[in-house]
């Protein structure tokens, strides 16, 4: 009797694990960044996102708006720790006959599926040699419907922190 009582107790407790391993956050839906609590952004930068989750992966849409200009950037993180290739944004003002940046991306689940985190690799040959830029980004839910987009950058010129914080429509 006391052997399947053990057994009974062992079942339900990898069971409640199984639980609550799988229990991944769901960035699934449309935000809004709340200006007045992100910083490391321009002044007059508005920006939206949709985005689209599946087991393996995120799709990201973002639209940037600031007077006279909106743009629309498409991202995929496929979370599962490996590298890939992916064509960063040209950066402003390049001439167009200047070679593409190049990139690699990593994209994992934070230790206990806390969120994410994207790590960029980019290349872009200059005049002056080649630049490498590295940008972490680190997806997390702070609070009820509200995301916190971290973002580490690291460039030849100099390093930055910026922070953007999306609430659910």
């Amino acid at each position: 009797m006391t052997r399947k009582i053990t057994l009974c107790c062992m079942f339900v407790l990898s069971l409640g694990c199984l639980s609550v391993a799988a229990t991944k956050p769901d960035f699934n839906g449309d935000w809004v960044m709340d200006r007045t609590r992100s910083f490391g952004i321009p002044a007059n930068l508005e920006s939206t996102m949709s985005v689209k989750q599946t087991a393996g992966q995120i799709e990201v849409e973002t639209k940037l708006i600031q007077p006279g200009n909106e743009r629309s950037v498409k991202d995929t993180y496929v979370l599962d720790g490996k590298d890939y290739d992916f064509a960063p944004q040209v950066p402003p003002n390049t001439p167009a006959d200047a070679p593409k940046p190049k990139g690699k991306r990593t994209s994992n689940w934070l230790p206990n599926d806390a969120g994410i985190i994207v790590t960029e690799v980019t290349t872009i040959e200059t005049p002056k040699g080649t630049e490498t830029t590295q940008i972490v980004r680190k997806w997390t839910f702070t609070g009820s419907g509200e995301v916190t987009i971290a973002m580490f950058v690291d460039r030849p010129t100099g390093s930055f922190e910026a922070k953007r914080i999306f609430v659910k429509k």
